[in-house]
């Protein structure tokens, strides 16, 4: 590992930076740069089929601004944006995007590719980075900037000769100091000041300053330290929006945005999952939940992942990460006991008019589509909490503490021998098996139970004989009968009943459940039983308890 040939990036000195003291409190403005930057890093550039699927996708999401190409680069590219045009498909609060060079055939060429459009971002961009100037451009500062204005001023006299055919078309400018995480910070202001100078923005009419990091080279805070310096030194900065599109050579692209926008940042560019080159670009889904989970609204319906996801991963061929942050398929998912126990235990008391507290889980996973079947998975790892979890959540068995402890061996068993997780069908089946709840015995033909004052009287006839006690409830009354037949002294230790669940499918009359736990003689039983009403699942959960 040769580390000493590589050097850090130079960053502003910026000792007196503001940006750690803010906090954010609204969403930016969201490009997505799926249909771009995202296709641009396909082994298998996606049809205008592909791209028309993702675009309709997108839009539902609420992207307001899409980067849909780079129109002077390829037919498709170009087809693409005309079809949206001649077909009608943007909607009114839509803008479109495309990316241009800043070579005047290639912007004469993406103004081609716009005509009749009625609103579109003209996105401009040359590289200022050193290493670029120096080692590919073999250019000095003064003609690189000057590619700058010139790039600039194509931009705006196609701009004008589109209108005067389409007097409905609406332009607005964005330019990219391509690689401006590797330049010089004071002369990426001055480059941008310069093709500013071309434009003339106005507040009112601003253009867009996009700052990339196109090749992610130093850590979030430094990334954001150049952010402001370039924001607090820019003249004319309430002419002009500030975008931040981050690439994720470090891992840090989503860190670098989210600091940036501290930095003072209005915009944002990025694609859905962080599909992009080399490690991916800025993942817009990561940056929109971040905000989500901090009561911010993110301006985006992210709420149905499984539908996005399938069409992102079938143009894209690219499958999602089973734990990408916040949507991927088991980053709600418990495995360990005792994580399985608080996350059970809080859902038990989180109230729907409080704030989210809930152990392990960040967010409700129901807000992105997932169900808590999800949430507690049941295998050799895990303890009574997760085994409990599972059946309440999709039978509505509420088992009592003691009766947890009694199946987690049973539930931990059966892990070891399937291998993995256990679904929640197999889970029910043991349950069931486990303690009977599939035989028909014990068998009561009929029952009468009465009040004498304070005390209960209970009358039964229990497998062919008779069976009759007295005592403080029935419960008492029935132990008391059976001591009075078999001289087994019986105490009754805990007892839970529920109305069952709709998905519990044993008995068609079954209406009932209840749980018992016995003491015998000093030996502890266990009786479960389900029934038509609780008075029945009562006498034949003891009776089970002491079989």
């Amino acid at each position: 590992m040769k580390f000493a040939k590589y050097q850090p990036t130079v960053t502003p000195d910026l000792p007196d930076r503001q940006w750690p003291n803010q906090r954010l409190v609204k969403a930016p403005l969201w490009v997505s740069v799926d249909l771009r930057d995202g296709n641009q890093a396909l082994a298998n550039p996606m049809t205008v089929e592909q791209k028309l699927k993702l675009w309709h996708e997108l839009v539902k999401m609420g992207f307001k601004t899409i980067e849909v190409g780079f129109p002077s680069a390829s037919q498709v590219e170009f087809d693409f944006t005309r079809r949206l045009i001649e077909e009608n498909l943007i909607p009114e609060d839509v803008t479109i995007q495309v990316l241009v060079q800043a070579r005047e055939h290639l912007i004469k060429r993406t103004y081609e590719a716009l005509q009749g459009v009625k609103q579109a971002v003209v996105h401009v961009y040359n590289t200022t980075s050193i290493v670029q100037r120096e080692r590919v451009f073999e250019k000095s500062k003064a003609e690189i900037k000057a590619m700058a204005e010139q790039g600039a001023l194509w931009v705006k006299n196609y701009a004008q000769a589109a209108q005067q055919q389409s007097p409905v078309s609406q332009f607005i400018f964005q330019y990219s100091p391509e690689s401006f995480s590797q330049t010089e910070t004071a002369y990426a202001v001055e480059v941008c000041e310069a093709v500013m100078d071309v434009w003339l923005p106005t507040p009112e009419n601003p253009c867009i300053l996009n700052l990339p990091a196109t090749v992610e080279s130093t850590s979030p805070n430094r990334f954001a330290d150049q952010v402001e310096y370039f924001i607090r030194h820019l003249p004319n900065r309430a002419s002009a929006l500030i975008s931040i599109h981050t690439h994720n050579d470090r891992g840090c692209a989503v860190a670098a945005a989210e600091l940036a926008l501290l930095a003072g940042a209005d915009r944002i560019e990025g694609t859905l999952l962080g599909n992009g080159e080399r490690t991916g670009n800025m993942d817009i889904v990561t940056l929109a939940m971040n905000l989500y989970s901090e009561g911010i609204d993110p301006e985006l319906n992210l709420s149905n992942p499984d539908e996005w996801m399938a069409v992102v991963e079938e143009v894209t061929q690219i499958k999602t990460h089973m734990r990408h942050p916040w949507v991927g398929e088991v980053v709600y998912t418990a495995y360990s006991g005792s994580h399985q126990d608080a996350i059970r235990k809080c859902l038990l008391k989180q109230q729907a008019d409080e704030p989210w507290q809930v152990a392990y889980l960040p967010i409700d996973p129901k807000d992105v589509g997932r169900d808590y079947e999800a949430v507690i998975r049941v295998n050799s790892q895990s303890g009574k909490a997760g085994a409990a979890f599972v059946l309440e959540q999709e039978y509505g068995l509420k088992l009592p503490k003691w009766l947890q402890i009694d199946f987690a061996p049973v539930a931990q068993a059966l892990a070891e021998k399937q291998g993995g997780v256990i679904s929640h069908k197999n889970l029910y089946q043991a349950f069931l098996i486990h303690y009977a709840l599939t035989e028909k015995k014990p068998n009561i033909s009929n029952y009468q139970i009465g009040k004498a004052g304070e005390m209960e009287t209970i009358r039964l006839d229990y497998e062919q004989q008779i069976l009759e006690g007295r005592g403080k409830g029935t419960l008492c009354a029935l132990c008391d009968a059976w001591q009075n037949s078999t001289g087994q002294v019986v105490d009754v230790l805990d007892y839970a009943e529920h109305a069952m669940h709709e998905a519990m499918d044993v008995g068609k009359n079954a209406r009932a459940m209840a749980y018992v736990l016995l003491d015998v003689d000093g030996q502890k039983k266990i009786g479960l039983a389900m029934a038509e009403d609780t008075v029945s699942a009562m006498l034949l959960a003891v009776l089970k308890g002491l079989n």
